[in-house]
């Protein structure tokens, strides 16, 4: 099982007309909310510093952007390097943002939260450590919070009562040093989907080549950190020019997989530069996600 790219991709590039997006635009999340496709996309103009912008679309294809970002750095030397990688999860009412805060420490996630999908405020990290690529699943699993998240090289499951104190830290996927694609480091892309056979877990590899890939896998509904299949292979990794080439080579990186009619709809960045679009009937992603070789 192959994604198909959209004709139309690459679907958003830098703007030299706004400092902080003039160089890269990447990582983005988007969310279908009152009719609309939001997108909020990982930004970096020439000082390299990442801000979150907004853009929207009534088809998901062609997008309108706000001229300043939504999030910026905001946590003095924590984040003065950037705020980076938002994953965006619908939940009870609410939308949460999991972004990355890149500061004198390094990386350690953020979670914010919106009644708009434009003001954000933070509810605090998920812990002040080296990690990231941190996204909430769209419910809560047995009364409870739960969020994926990347120590590296593996990824994580974690539970929480209140987006603020997370407990009971479980490994569910590691790399496999037996698969060249994905044998030095993973990490989880967007909010995973619900189906009748489980949560399908969107991720990212690379091997010894650094090359970053992309595959399913899927989770038991009831206990997430119980994997029932994981494909050997991969559906996806870089070969058009953009994809190749960019500010970060042979990189496809993906924060957002949405369901549109029936269509899994990947949005990802190809070559920390350019946004683009690729498609697959969610018949054949479920069919890969149970039984893919």
């Amino acid at each position: 099982m192959k994604l198909v790219r959209h004709p139309q991709s690459p679907l958003l590039y830098p703007n030299p007309l706004h400092q902080w997006e003039s160089v890269n635009v990447f990582n983005c999340a988007v969310t279908e909310w009152n009719g609309l496709f939001h997108m909020h996309y990982r930004a970096q103009g020439v000082d390299f510093i990442s801000h979150i912008g907004y853009a929207v679309s009534a088809d998901g294809l062609h997008w309108n952007r706000l001229e300043k970002p939504v999030v910026a750095p905001h946590q003095g030397r924590e984040d003065y390097r950037g705020v980076e990688d938002p994953r965006v999860t619908p939940l009870e009412g609410t939308f949460y943002m999991c972004y990355t805060a890149y500061g004198e420490n390094g990386n350690f996630p953020m979670i914010a939260q919106s009644d708009n999908l434009i003001t954000w405020t933070d509810v605090g990290p998920l812990e002040k450590t080296e990690n990231k690529d941190h996204v909430l699943f769209p419910e809560k699993i047995n009364g409870r919070y739960a969020i994926l998240h990347r120590r590296r090289p593996h990824i994580w499951i974690a539970y929480s009562d209140d987006l603020k104190t997370w407990t009971d830290h479980t490994i569910i996927m590691s790399p496999r040093e037996d698969n060249l694609w994905d044998a030095k480091s993973i990490g989880a892309n967007g909010v995973p989907v619900k189906t009748e056979h489980g949560w399908l877990l969107f991720y990212h590899g690379y091997g010894k080549e650094h090359i970053y890939r992309q595959s399913v896998a899927l989770l038991d509904l009831q206990n997430p950190a119980k994997v029932i299949h994981r494909p050997k292979s991969f559906f996806m990794q870089p070969e058009e020019t953009w994809e190749i080439r960019g500010d970060v080579p042979n990189v496809i990186f993906s924060c957002s997989n949405n369901v549109v009619n029936n269509q899994l709809y990947f949005y990802y960045a190809g070559a920390d530069r350019l946004i683009g679009l690729a498609t697959a009937p969610m018949k054949d992603v479920i069919q890969f996600a149970r039984k893919g070789k």
